[in-house]
């Protein structure tokens, strides 16, 4: 059973199509990675599997249940791509703020995701203090307490340092191997999800491209829109020989 299944959504804003007849499924242990430029309608594919955005037509299932009749949440966490700024007063300190990603307290899950993503030092600190790339990194940190069976995270790391950006990835490689989570990452950075990602959903209002890396590797289409060379670098199914495997 597909823990997400989308078949032919369609949204428009007004008048005009943002995404048209869009149909994939995910199973589940899958890392996706979602791709394509900018105004592709990746963030409004998420919001409207997620319920956030009402489509036009079409029907989106999460874990074999209808999406108006899914009530299970908890087994999923998300991440939008933009986080309201928040309040320079507002009164909670970021493991405050971590915490919430757990319904009970855990000392040692909230002090080992805090050190992962670098913001152990910053625990005693008002949210609303940090820069936005701390935040960034606070909010990441909550969506991971709680392990749920899918995470979604759209544009993750657009406000994260170098390092700190590969740290994360690092970790969602592990939470899907190791621990067999499903993951959503929608990222700009299409020359390196493949490092990570099992499957690779291209958008640009419709799908262009669905399948796996190898899969993407092998595509005469995929060819012709990105030239063989960008194409193998973008796969991350080669070899030092140059052998797709």
């Amino acid at each position: 059973m597909p823990i997400i299944r989308v078949d032919d959504l369609t949204f428009r804003y007004n008048g005009l199509d943002v995404i048209s007849n869009i149909t994939f499924s995910v199973e589940k242990g899958t890392y996706l990675g979602i791709v394509g430029p900018n105004g592709s309608g990746k963030s409004t594919l998420i919001k409207c599997i997620l319920g956030i955005l009402q489509p036009e037509q079409g029907r989106v299932e999460l874990f074999g249940k209808p999406l108006d009749r899914f009530r299970h949440w908890a087994k999923i966490g998300y991440l939008p791509q933009r986080l309201n700024a928040l309040n320079t007063h507002f009164p909670g300190t970021v493991e405050e703020i971590v915490q919430m990603g757990l319904p009970k307290k855990d000392a040692a899950t909230l002090r080992r995701t805090l050190e992962t993503m670098a913001i152990g030092h910053l625990a005693s600190r008002l949210i609303g203090e940090l820069s936005y790339g701390e935040q960034q990194r606070a909010m990441l940190a909550r969506a991971l307490m709680r392990r749920p069976q899918l995470l979604i995270f759209d544009e993750p790391t657009t406000a994260l340092d170098p390092e700190t950006r590969e740290i994360f990835y690092a970790l969602t490689k592990t939470l899907n191997h190791r621990e067999g989570t499903t993951i959503i990452l929608i990222t700009h950075d299409i020359g390196i999800i493949g490092q990570y990602a099992q499957n690779l959903l291209y958008l640009d209002k419709k799908v262009i491209f669905s399948g796996t890396f190898k899969d993407f590797c092998s595509s005469g289409d995929m060819t012709g829109l990105f030239g063989p060379k960008s194409q193998h670098i973008i796969c991350h199914q080669h070899d030092q020989s140059g052998a797709c495997g």
